[in-house]
């Protein structure tokens, strides 16, 4: 299990996991990260990422992507 911000760009990966508070956790899952759910990276700049998740680009923060385990 790793932090999404070491996933490589273009593979998919499981959620395996997601840390922080409850409330980052709801905000996580309202974009559509859930545990066993699936996710790519598409870039990465500076830990900053735009994913694939659930047919939709997002954009997230370093700090998020850290809470999210893959």
């Amino acid at each position: 299990m790793m932090p999404l911000t070491l996933a490589a760009s273009g593979e998919e990966n499981t959620i395996k996991k997601i840390g922080g508070k409850e409330e980052t956790k709801k905000f996580l899952e309202s974009l559509g990260f859930v545990t066993g759910g699936s996710v790519t990276v598409v870039s990465e700049v500076d830990g900053n990422m735009i994913v694939n998740v659930k047919d939709s680009r997002v954009a997230i923060g370093k700090d998020m992507a850290n809470k999210i385990m893959v």
